[in-house]
């Protein structure tokens, strides 16, 4: 029999069908949970992490784990939150703790199968390459020895607001390291997002300017291009479309054109902003009768994050063997 801790998440869990012998709910010490349930036997401990005070201190996680067995409890955690970051999971993972999702199913998943360090060190290892980056890693060193000579990769959202602007932001910021400043560009079609990035090589036109625009650029190696309305594609070589995939945005998306995945089919799908488990994207794939391409987790654009690189790594822009060895297994916690 299992038992829960709830606070903001409750109504989440109460969709959860499984055997509870108790069920508490309110905002409480690591200390207080430990007095609770250190003699109380029970099958796992299902906690939703904003019933813990101070959840955004590590030493409360510290203090739990050093009274119950971190092995029984399943920490539940909200969404698009600090403690859904790669840095944070990382802290987690370094006091023991593997066993963590966003929603009822990877709960459901980790009462079957428990996790353990090998199925959540990738997102340790990840971190540990980000801050490489961030610490030595020389421009000239990210270079790859043959340069792109001419590429352009076009951005779509598929469901309303799947975050192609700040994706296609991210991309640019990478490939500049990679290939040099000057070598990537980015354009908006019919809308002026961009300038708010205060970036001189992301430009904002429009429709009808599109093909001399690009007639301009024929000596960039890589143009990026948020395509947003536009329907025609003729001018990329590559099309990325992006799936925000919730609950919400997929069933308004289905609702407003029905035959929506069929027009995906052999198209690079990319999940964006997505805490999906592996087998969610298992049931989506199969569901939806397509393939996903990328299952890309929130990231924070201010920072250089390993996981674009490990894309870019996958769409081959950027020859790094070890990013290539962990392709589609970043964030594979929330994807299971």
């Amino acid at each position: 029999m299992n038992v829960i801790v709830a606070n903001e998440q409750q109504s989440q869990l109460a969709s959860l069908d499984v055997d509870v012998i108790k069920n508490i709910n309110g905002v409480y010490e690591a200390s207080e949970i430990i007095e609770m349930f250190k003699t109380f036997f029970y099958s796992k401990m299902i906690l939703d992490v904003t019933a813990l005070k101070n959840n955004l201190e590590l030493n409360s996680y510290k203090t739990l784990v050093q009274g119950l067995d971190p092995e029984k409890i399943i920490f539940l955690l909200p969404e698009n939150t600090k403690l859904c970051t790669p840095s944070f999971l990382s802290e987690l993972i370094s006091l023991g703790i593997y066993n963590f999702t966003t929603n009822t199913n990877g709960i459901k998943y980790l009462l079957k199968k428990t996790n353990t360090l090998k199925d959540v060190e990738h997102i340790k290892e990840m971190v540990h390459k980000q801050e490489s980056n961030d610490t030595g890693a020389s421009v000239a060193s990210l270079r790859p020895e043959t340069k792109i000579d001419h590429l352009v990769i076009g951005v779509k959202n598929v469901t309303a607001e799947a975050g192609a602007t700040t994706f296609i932001y991210m991309l640019k910021k990478e490939l500049s390291y990679i290939y040099g400043e000057n070598s990537v560009k980015a354009l908006e079609i019919d809308k002026t997002d961009f300038e708010y990035f205060n970036d001189k090589n992301m430009v904002s036109i429009k429709q009808n300017d599109l093909k001399a625009a690009l007639e301009k650029l024929l000596s960039i190696n890589i143009i990026l291009i948020d395509l947003n309305t536009l329907s025609d594609t003729s001018m990329c070589q590559e099309v990325l479309y992006l799936i925000e995939p919730s609950t919400i945005k997929l069933n308004k998306l289905v609702r407003r054109n029905k035959m929506i995945f069929e027009k995906l089919k052999n198209k690079k799908v990319i999940l964006n902003k997505s805490l999906l488990l592996n087998n969610d994207v298992v049931d989506f794939e199969k569901e939806a009768n397509i393939k996903v391409f990328y299952n890309m987790p929130p990231l924070n654009e201010r920072n250089r994050n390993a996981v674009i690189n490990d894309f870019l790594s996958k769409m081959g822009l950027f020859d790094n063997s070890s990013a290539k060895n962990n392709s589609g297994h970043i964030f594979g916690l929330f994807r299971r």
